[in-house]
């Protein structure tokens, strides 16, 4: 990690998706290609698991929607509607990583 990155605070990316989604699996491949190539936190929640009901309600014609928050020592470690960038349904590598660089400035 750059020490810059460390001042500022490294990205948290989640990745809601459902189990079959085919948009869902070039999402996560998009996400996880980027990730090779910088360090950021990375989460999947299926938005069908028991618990997940709250997101499944959210975004059940939605998936996959992807938040991308900043994380600091003091921020829990779920997402959250209200403070995170988010992007819905089909996205580059450059637009994740445009995101990223936004919310770790």
């Amino acid at each position: 990690m750059l020490p810059t990155r460390i001042l500022f605070g490294q990205a948290r990316l989640t990745l809601f998706t459902r189990a079959g989604c085919g948009l869902c699996d070039t999402a996560k491949n998009t996400v996880i290609q980027l990730q090779k190539r910088r360090p950021f936190e990375y989460v999947e929640t299926d938005i069908m698991e028991t618990g997940n009901k709250s997101w499944h309600d959210a975004y059940v014609f939605d998936v996959p929607v992807l938040h991308i928050q900043s994380v600091s020592n003091g921020l829990p470690k779920e997402a959250d509607l209200s403070d995170s960038k988010k992007l819905f349904h089909r996205w580059t590598e450059q637009e994740v990583e445009q995101l990223v660089d936004e919310v770790e400035k």
